[in-house]
């Protein structure tokens, strides 16, 4: 059997308090496996990302619960120095 540390039996326990959140709101759950699946790919000894991570994660909780939610948004950085498919635009000649 594998042991867990306490941050990881912390970030289990939420992850289940989000499933069971979400049978009550449809549409709910791909997101919550796909922010928990990136996210899984965090380093372990990344410990304060992971707390912040998990204090976010409650907020979210917190607003998932409430009756008159109807959906949760995620903000994520934007590096403008990124390609991002789009070609650049040019005057015309």
């Amino acid at each position: 059997m594998v042991r867990h540390s306490k941050l990881q039996k912390q970030v289990l326990d939420l992850y289940k308090q989000f499933l069971r959140a979400a049978r009550e709101k449809p549409g709910f759950l791909p997101l919550i496996h796909d922010e928990f699946h990136k996210n899984s790919q965090i380093p372990r000894t990344d410990v304060m990302y992971i707390e912040y991570l998990l204090r976010r994660g409650q907020r979210q909780l917190d607003l998932l619960r409430k009756s008159n939610t109807k959906q949760l948004a995620a903000f994520t950085r934007f590096n403008p120095s990124e390609n991002l498919g789009l070609q650049a635009m040019k005057d015309p000649p």
